[in-house]
């Protein structure tokens, strides 16, 4: 990266020094897959946790963050992005800040397998309604999905885009208000299918901190890893539940999405009419204001940790 010595230089690393404070700040340890730990003095993660977690030394990542000109790798800068779960438009942001503009896609499609779903995608989704449908890539994370689909999960695409992922939230959501109901007869399934796919991105940061982020927050997780099961995809009965219905029966179908390899749309259909109609009223808006028992105190919870 060419040394910055003009005055718009110098004014791009004070931004890139304050965008980096600013998005350490407002992620929490468990976020991050970090212990919550003592009391903190100051909120989000510290600084050498995010060089552990990027993999980057502490110094490096200490100057980066003060602006110093230092070089910065799209590969390293994709690490750091990673850590603080920015979404496609900060990532970008990043890059523009560190000079490094047109690494930006690029390195973003490198992170997750496709940042953004083709409008015609898009357009199949929408029309495949009232069957719910989304479109995720080998590592699961979750990249479109139609009405019906943010009708019956809201919870799982209202997430934060770093958690915006199957597998993270099958392992992370809390019991008393899980979606998936038969998510035990599932995860070793969906472990497998993890592991085949990860055999492909060997040495990539993108995967290797994702499993180990799982690792540390789900030791369910972390046994079914270290098992070495491999599977490919399937099609599978699932049962789901919603505050207003709670038993909701559908198969699952997975289509290759060839403009974009290793993607796949996966089509839920309902199993029963008692899901289809549920589902049907779901999109019409009924049941869209019932929430689970549990659901006030997760919200004082999250009040408290955003305060």
């Amino acid at each position: 990266m060419p040394t910055m010595t003009t005055a718009s230089g110098h004014h791009r690393r004070a931004e890139l020094a304050a965008f980096l404070r600013a998005r350490r700040e407002r992620i929490t340890p468990e976020q991050a897959g970090l212990p919550p730990g003592s009391r903190r003095r100051t909120p989000g993660l510290r600084r050498e946790e995010v060089a552990q977690l990027s993999g980057v030394g502490v110094t490096w990542y200490t100057w980066l963050e003060q602006g110093r000109q230092i070089n910065a790798s799209p590969q390293v800068l994709s690490a750091v992005a990673r850590t603080l779960l920015l979404d496609q438009a900060e990532r970008e942001h990043l890059f523009r800040l560190a000079d490094l503009p047109d690494a930006a896609t690029a390195a973003g499609t490198a992170s997750s397998g496709c940042e953004q779903v083709l409008p015609e995608v898009q357009e199949i989704l929408d029309t495949l309604a009232p069957m719910p449908a989304s479109v995720v890539n080998e590592r699961f994370d979750l990249l479109a999905w139609n009405a019906a689909y943010a009708a019956l999960w809201p919870g799982v695409t209202g997430a934060a885009p770093g958690e915006r992922n199957i597998l993270w939230q099958c392992f992370t959501y809390p019991d008393c208000c899980h979606p998936y109901v038969n998510r035990h007869e599932q995860v070793a399934m969906l472990v497998a299918q993890l592991r085949g796919a990860y055999g492909r991105h060997l040495g990539e940061p993108a995967w290797t901190g994702f499993v180990r982020r799982l690792q540390a927050v789900s030791a369910t997780f972390a046994r079914l890893w270290d098992e070495h099961e491999v599977a490919s995809q399937a099609s599978y009965l699932k049962i789901f539940r919603h505050p207003a219905y709670p038993k909701l029966t559908l198969t699952t179908t997975s289509l290759a999405v060839q403009a974009v390899p290793g993607t796949r749309m996966v089509v839920y259909r309902p199993a029963d009419e008692v899901t289809r109609e549920a589902i049907s009223k779901l999109l019409a808006g009924g049941g869209a204001e019932t929430h689970y028992p549990c659901w006030a105190e997760h919200q004082r919870a999250k009040a408290g940790l955003a305060s």
